[in-house]
């Protein structure tokens, strides 16, 4: 096994996966309310190619998945792919991030399949404001959901939190309440304003500093090395006695890219290399050719960028976050 890093010594093992560029939502911070045009069907990298592709990058040093979207969960069958993924000789984790909608439904499913844990989205714990900030309507209850997760084995159950002044952030002192009923690492992540989410500025940016002093309101809040496994940014910290922590990811305030372990896969078969970059690499045409695709994976690494420049906001033609699945 070959441990590849890019050109700043950054061992990279983490890859998303983008299954679809669709979601039931219309969050106001991630897809414009109208949506956008949606990739044509023989564009988006079949069930087998995305399989194809871990594959050949597995022996390279690729150890971990996350499965994200859009939405992941609307694209059929999501189980197959799991279970396909879970195969890959070599892959050691499989992660899914969902807004969560179906989960209730699904996750013994994908459970069964070889999921090992799950992030899930929830910006209010209030049903008007839900339907408010995803502009849709589903009766999607985030607790109900959690729980299902957690009755399915899959802990610590990850939930994550945009915080946007003056209209959800009034609720982190409730969110951080259900740490210290559950197992639950709830991770409160700063507002990126990109491409067309512009409406929302750096006003509605709360300051992971800010959300933490808050916090302290409760009880004392100690540092903690959050769950054993993962990959994300997030700093953890935890309330005495509590069973779950609280978390901040810091994209506006506190890079963290000096520690980037990953890469991405858009659901039409680029390879991006940074999040908010505009670095990308063709990996689906080459793979339909027959090419191997090594030459390219190790090219896209010694081009991967030393840190974003979302903070000068340029992001790398996003017209919103749901085209690469955060």
């Amino acid at each position: 096994m070959i441990a590849l890093a890019d050109q700043f010594g950054r061992r990279i093992e983490y890859l998303r996966i983008s299954v679809t560029d669709r979601c039931n939502f219309r969050c106001v911070y991630c897809m414009p309310a109208e949506g956008l045009p949606w990739l044509p069907k023989q564009d988006i990298l079949t069930y087998e190619e995305i399989t194809a592709i871990v594959a050949q990058l597995a022996p390279l040093g690729l150890r971990r998945l996350r499965i994200t979207g859009g939405e992941p969960t609307i694209r059929p069958n999501l189980p197959s792919l799991v279970r396909m993924l879970h195969g890959v000789p070599g892959i050691e984790d499989i992660a899914l991030s969902t807004n969560g909608v179906r989960l209730p439904e699904m996750v013994d499913a994908l459970v069964d399949a070889g999921l090992d844990r799950v992030n899930m989205s929830a910006d209010s714990l209030r049903a008007d404001r839900i339907a408010a900030i995803a502009r849709r309507n589903l009766g999607f209850d985030p607790r109900h959901a959690a729980l299902a997760a957690e009755h399915a084995g899959l802990l610590p159950v990850k939930i994550n939190v945009v915080v946007m002044r003056g209209i959800n952030d009034d609720e982190i002192e409730d969110f951080a309440r259900l740490t210290l009923e559950h197992p639950w690492h709830v991770r409160f992540i700063e507002l990126m304003p990109v491409g067309d989410m512009r409406t929302l500025t750096w006003d509605h940016v709360v300051p992971s500093d800010e959300i933490l002093s808050r916090l302290s309101a409760l009880g004392s809040l100690a540092p903690d090395a959050g769950p054993e496994r993962g990959n994300g940014p997030a700093a953890y910290h935890r309330f005495a006695g509590a069973p779950g922590c609280v978390g901040v990811i810091t994209p506006m305030t506190h890079t963290y890219c000096g520690s980037c372990n990953r890469v991405r896969l858009t659901a039409d078969g680029r390879l991006r290399t940074c999040l908010y970059g505009d670095h990308e690499v063709n990996l689906r045409d080459p793979l339909r050719a027959g090419d191997d695709l090594e030459p390219l994976y190790v090219r896209a690494l010694s081009e991967k960028p030393r840190e974003h420049n979302l903070l000068q906001m340029q992001v790398g033609g996003l017209r919103a976050l749901s085209q690469i699945g955060g």
